[in-house]
């Protein structure tokens, strides 16, 4: 075992319940049909070591619930799947945990579905036109048995420990906000604010038994103007401590746009941007627990947070996805091999929209249960991949991990392809330790023969005679047919990304996808002033709405001026001439990319400017792959020279291509 992090694999014991280490892998809801999803999703991270795996988002009441897709606490339906998800944790050796969550006044499934009305600490308007009663006391002594009654049906099924949710604006917050005004014993002193977090951890105690432990999330801060700061924190903190077996600290709101990005950092926020709230509050809180969570992943930080008494535990959610074998590979000394979360918001965004959780730098994610199955690759091939960017490398190494020969081709100088141009973006830290961990990996394989500055011909191939070529040619930037596009203050996104020293101070930018929208903090956090033009009525997040919402907040923190629904029709050397389309942007917008207005609406505007960047789109070299279409018995086309998408859709296709090599 590695001596490195001694601090992180000390044992804690919470009530009576040993843990392994100080690695708790924090709740992420994803539903629990199908089951063998949820169940292989789980129990990877038990798998990889973590000392606790929590499932997230069960609500303890029909009441309560938030959204569909929550576990059903509620009554014994959901009993033999939440039976076999604990087991598949627990015969790993991590602890199940399961969270309990009830929304109060935001339980906006239940009013709009089954007519419920809404309850919180005091009456009032959601901002959703739902009318709120205050919850009464008959009400609230309900609620604490419905989660204790859940905390129980949770142990019966095998779970370890309880996660009760009090933060993010679900019900518990609501009381145990300076705002609950209530004139009776629930309300306005902080001892009266948090008697109903206080109760609930008590109770489950009653019914439980005190040696089983109870996990309480709160915010320490709500890091939003008009939110309560870390003062109040510390003070909830203390009201819980001796009733709660472990204080888990968040911070900000689910129901605040703005600060969703921080209670779930982007790649905007330094590593441990949140630890410093449970550092605070451990300083006042001196018999309980305290886990920190948020932008979690570099070990050498994992290991200072308990070491030097920020806090006891570690909490993760998308460090553990991004590498669920962390935790081992840390304790066996492997540390340079951890695959670091890019803080992305890929998987966040991405179950969203579906019931699957993926993750853009680790294809196994989303398809945990699918990898119990051995690979049928019986037959050992020669396999050439053309081009050494994301799809290319995670290709080369699925086929040399199946016991394929590889050569692997890049016709630049290093592997990395072209989000090589990113690497001292210092919000793309994690990108760029991401490509070297790749260059690493295949490193170590001895069979895989790289060949740099060199472009795949189809003489080559024919040289070469492999019997399998994948293709991860890539995409190239498109030049936008513009009048003045070739004057000499005009350049491609991708130049300026190498070249930042060659933009002047006030630059226009050609283009809201998300290149030129990076580029343009980018070259703001240098003290360049940027205005973004976009032809459409909206900017575009690829699909990704939370990295979305985490560029409108610093868009708009930075004063970065954007003209949506702006047609670019001339560049001079004074700026670019645009005009309005005519298509007027439509108002609002819920986590996700907020609506941005043209600066003209009739006529044409000049956007003074020294320097004009475009990033446009980019081309697929479908010719180029054409080329190499006949060059073997069988031929692969992956990643952005079929079309442009993202890392996940790279590095994903890139996977379960080479995966299949092999079966015939």
């Amino acid at each position: 075992m590695s001596q490195k992090y001694q601090h992180l694999f000390t044992p804690i014991v919470l009530g009576k319940q040993l843990f392994r280490n100080r690695i708790f892998n924090s709740p992420t809801g994803v539903e629990i049909n199908p089951e063998r999803y949820s169940c292989g999703y789980y129990e990877r991270k038990a798998i990889g070591g973590a000392a606790s795996v929590c499932i997230g988002d069960a609500c303890p009441s029909i009441n309560g619930r938030t959204r569909q897709s929550q576990i059903n606490l509620w009554n014994r339906d959901e009993n033999q799947k939440l039976t076999d998800m604990a087991r598949c944790i627990t015969r790993h050796g991590a602890v199940a945990s399961m969270e309990i969550l009830h929304a109060g006044n935001c339980s906006y499934y239940s009013a709009d579905t089954f007519g419920a009305p809404l309850y919180g600490p005091m009456e009032g308007v959601s901002p959703f036109g739902h009318e709120i009663h205050e919850m009464p006391e008959e009400m609230i002594l309900q609620v604490i048995e419905e989660h204790a009654q859940a905390a129980l049906y949770a142990k019966e099924c095998g779970y370890g420990m309880v996660t009760v949710h009090g933060g993010h604006g679900w019900i518990i917050t609501q009381f145990l906000s300076p705002e609950n005004k209530r004139k009776d014993k629930w309300g306005g002193s902080i001892e009266n604010r948090a008697r109903l977090a206080v109760a609930i951890c008590d109770r489950i105690h009653d019914l439980c038994g005190k040696g089983f432990p109870v996990e309480m999330r709160i915010v320490g801060d709500e890091v939003y103007e008009g939110g309560y700061h870390i003062e109040e924190g510390i003070q909830q903190a203390l009201q819980l401590e001796g009733h709660a077996d472990l204080i888990h600290v968040s911070t900000g709101s689910h129901e605040v746009n703005e600060v969703f990005t921080i209670t779930h950092p982007s790649m905007f926020l330094a590593d441990g941007a949140n630890v410093k709230y449970a550092a605070e509050i451990k300083k006042h809180v001196k018999t309980t627990p305290i886990a920190t969570v948020g932008a979690l992943s570099e070990p050498d930080l994992l290991e200072d947070i308990i070491a030097s008494g920020k806090a006891d535990v570690v909490e993760m959610a998308r460090g553990l996805i991004a590498d669920p074998d962390l935790p081992i590979k840390l304790q066996t000394g492997r540390e340079d091999e951890v695959r670091k979360c890019m803080r992305c918001l890929f998987c966040f965004s991405s179950h969203m929209h579906s019931a699957i959780i993926p993750c853009a730098i680790n294809p196994e994610i989303g398809h945990e249960y699918e990898m119990h199955t051995p690979v049928l690759n019986n037959v050992k091939k020669k396999v050439l991949v053309a081009g050494g960017g994301m799809g290319g490398m995670e290709a080369a190494i699925t086929a040399a991990r199946n016991g394929h020969q590889v050569i692997l081709c890049e016709k630049r100088d290093r592997l990395g392809g072209a989000l090589l141009c990113e690497e001292k973006v210092s919000f793309k830290e994690k990108l760029d330790q991401y490509i070297k961990l790749q260059r690493r990996l295949i490193s170590k394989f001895d069979n895989i023969e790289v060949r740099l500055n060199t472009a795949v011909t189809p003489e080559l191939a024919k040289e070469i005679a492999p019997d399998a070529i994948i293709c991860a040619l890539g995409a190239r930037p498109v030049k936008p047919n513009l009048p003045g596009i070739d004057l000499p203050n005009v350049f491609g996104a991708e130049e300026i990304y190498y070249h930042p020293e060659k933009a002047g101070e006030n630059v226009v930018l050609l283009g809201g996808g998300l290149v030129g929208l990076e580029l343009a903090i980018h070259l703001n956090m240098m003290g360049k002033k940027c205005t973004v033009v976009e032809m459409m009525p909206s900017l575009n997040d690829g699909g990704n709405n939370l990295h979305g919402l985490a560029i409108s907040t610093e868009i708009n923190k930075r004063g970065i001026k954007i003209s949506t629904s702006t047609k670019a029709l001339e560049i001079t050397p004074e700026g670019v001439l645009c005009e309005f389309t005519g298509v007027e942007p439509k108002p609002g917008f819920r986590f996700g990319m907020a609506p941005y207005y043209p600066e003209a609406k009739e006529g044409t505007k000049l956007f003074k400017a020294d320097t004009v960047i475009y990033s446009v789109g980019q081309r697929p070299l479908w010719d180029e792959a054409d080329a190499l279409r006949f060059c073997a018995p069988e031929f692969y086309q992956v990643g952005d020279c079929v079309t442009p998408k993202n890392i996940y859709e790279a590095t994903h296709t890139a996977h379960y291509v080479a995966q299949d090599l092999g079966r015939m």
